[in-house]
């Protein structure tokens, strides 16, 4: 393994080692020792990665966002839009214990977005890629065919709308909210829109 790979390997287990650490206890009480002995390496090396454990938060994030991202998009060309689209649905909620970590990250982001002005940029800024990630979904459907021509920015914001709603009452536990209810209700709204049967596909 070349330096560079070593490096690489290393930063990549900090920040997962991160996002753990603060889904356990939270942004406010985490503390970079932590991060360091969940990671297996030495305090120096990881403030030689992370300046700060504002900036350890952000790139948790972004690694966060981006594994989830990376992992769905593998087979995105070769399953039909609609099965591409319920799996970014069915990520977008807590769904799994590594879906439940990530929604605790989200929701140490938005604490920190409302007095944070980094934090809010970076809140927007994923957020945005979202948007992006869901329309391109919807695209891909329109010019397949399998999806009627609509307001793609509009499906977009109102799928994120609605992942976000139930998603907090899927992490509440709420005792009149399943998964599958959750999925079918997301599903059955956007569907209209779309020209495409109102149950939720099998992913």
């Amino acid at each position: 393994m070349s330096k560079a790979e070593r490096t690489q390997e290393t930063r990549e287990r900090i920040l997962t080692a991160a996002c753990a650490v603060i889904a356990e206890v939270g942004f406010e009480k985490i503390r970079m020792r932590m991060v360091a002995e969940r990671a297996q390496v030495s305090t120096a090396l990881l403030h030689y990665h992370f300046e700060t454990r504002e900036k350890l938060f952000d790139e948790a994030m972004r690694h966060s966002f981006q594994q989830t991202g990376t992992e769905l998009e593998r087979d995105a060309g070769s399953v039909p839009a609609a099965v591409t689209l319920a799996r970014i649905v069915h990520s977008m909620l807590p769904t799994d214990a590594e879906l439940r970590q990530d929604w605790k990250l989200w929701q140490e982001l938005w604490v920190r977005a409302l007095r944070d002005p980094s934090a809010h940029e970076l809140t927007l800024d994923l957020y945005e890629q979202l948007h992006v990630w869901v329309a391109e979904a919807v695209r891909r459907g329109i010019d397949a065919g399998e999806f009627t021509p609509c307001d793609v920015d509009a499906v977009s914001t109102l799928v994120l709308a609605l992942c976000d709603g139930f998603g907090i009452r899927l992490m509440l536990a709420d005792p009149r909210l399943t998964v599958a209810a959750a999925e079918a209700a997301i599903w059955g709204t956007v569907a209209p829109a779309l020209g495409t049967p109102a149950a939720f596909p099998a992913l």
